[in-house]
């Protein structure tokens, strides 16, 4: 055979025969079919993993997602316009100063069963005006809408308790509130109406119960929500759990990141030298993006053990101020202490650049409960005295409304 005709032969496929019939593999042909199926495989492949982080982020489930899609979600809650109207209701300028809408939620523990309604629990929000003018004295002056309070109602409880809500806060442009029994944060509608947002699960998100939330705050487009700053203990103060020591951290879509406090907090009590199984209990928090600091009215503490018998007349009259990595800090007093009256929520007034602050006390003492709200500097000098509110409800959030 001639040299060309084997060249003939190579660029020839081979032709085979099965039974009667002839058929050419055509090599080019097939290779070319299998390099197109890889390359959809692969793509498909790329398509269902996408997917799968997208749902894990819109589940909000980061402690299970991977890094890269928590990096592709976090991208994009920064991209997200932050809806920042605060107050909600415009101030109205008077000839007696500046006027806000104010409104105080009701924590009221086991009494939120409804007496009236079964399987519903109940919450008391309250709306009135605080009127502020720096040059008169007294500066303060407040006012409360006539009528009862708006009652809050629900169907959700754990453990046959529900709706013990103990803060308020405005957050991306959205009124919303914190059952610390079950852990749901509540968005409260122009209507009165209570609506379900997320819920808050204790300790680093990975237990069977509802975060205890006790304290809010806006800092830079995120809600951080607050336990109690105090190890979780027995009546007789036994360590169980840190849990009340962790802080939620939501984005404005409702994503969830669980943040461990517990040295934070142990370093907040070591200022005024209490160390476990001393404690000290958080009920307000705030952070101010003016001074680039946080600010706490601790409502109890003690260099105790934990007792609940003596618990109720722990009341503290201290602020502390810390910049925003915990590496400096102040101690400043306001008034004088209270044994029963321990603050349990505070902001600071609009158009004070930071330097005023409304505040809540409220009074549990042997199955008395009361409210007072006062208001003062953030050197200490009172600008509205400590004044009941209410004998017969505790409210324990309060917010410009």
């Amino acid at each position: 055979m001639s040299s060309r005709d084997w060249r003939k032969a190579l660029r020839s496929p081979p032709a085979y025969r099965v039974g009667n019939r002839t058929f050419k593999i055509q090599t080019q042909y097939v290779t070319m079919i299998a390099i197109v199926g890889v390359i959809v495989i692969i793509l498909l492949y790329t398509s269902v993993s996408s997917r799968s982080a997208e749902t894990l982020v819109t589940y909000g489930l980061n402690n299970e997602m991977s890094r890269d899609a928590h990096i592709k979600y976090s991208s994009c809650v920064n991209n997200v316009i932050y809806n920042s109207t605060y107050p909600l209701t415009l101030p109205a300028p008077t000839l007696h100063g500046i006027k806000y809408r104010i409104g105080i939620i009701s924590d009221m523990d086991k009494l939120s069963k409804s007496p009236d309604e079964p399987y519903t629990w109940i919450s008391h929000y309250r709306k009135g005006y605080l009127t502020w003018n720096r040059s008169m004295t007294p500066a303060i002056s407040i006012f409360w809408d006539e009528g009862p309070p708006k009652i809050l109602k629900t169907k959700y409880s754990e453990k046959g308790r529900g709706m013990e809500l103990s803060e308020l806060i405005v957050f991306n442009g959205k009124l919303l509130s914190f059952d610390d029994r079950t852990g749901i944060v509540y968005e409260i509608d122009d209507d009165g109406k209570s609506i379900p947002w997320v819920i808050l699960i204790d300790g680093n998100g990975h237990t069977d119960k509802g975060f205890k939330s006790e304290w809010a705050t806006v800092k830079d487009g995120w809600l951080y929500v607050g336990g109690m700053g105090k190890e979780w203990t027995t009546a007789s103060g036994q360590f169980v759990n840190t849990h009340p020591m962790w802080v939620k951290r939501i984005s404005p879509l409702g994503f969830i990141e669980h943040e461990d406090w517990h040295n934070r907090y142990i370093q907040l009590r070591a200022l005024v030298d209490v160390h476990f199984p001393g404690y000290m209990i958080h009920e307000s928090g705030v952070w101010s993006p003016i001074h680039k600091k946080w600010f706490f009215l601790p409502r109890r503490m003690s260099k105790e053990k934990y007792d609940e018998n003596i618990d109720e007349r722990m009341a503290t009259n201290i602020m502390i101020i810390a910049d925003e990595n915990f590496t400096n800090f102040e101690v400043k007093h306001i008034g004088h202490v209270i044994p029963t009256h321990g603050f349990s929520s505070f902001k600071f007034i609009p158009g004070s650049n930071d330097q005023a602050i409304v505040a809540l006390k409220s009074e549990e003492d042997q199955g008395k409960i009361a409210t007072y709200i006062m208001a003062f500097t953030i050197q200490g000098e009172i600008l509205y005295p400590e004044t009941k509110i209410s004998d017969s409800m505790k409210f324990e959030g309060i917010e410009f409304v």
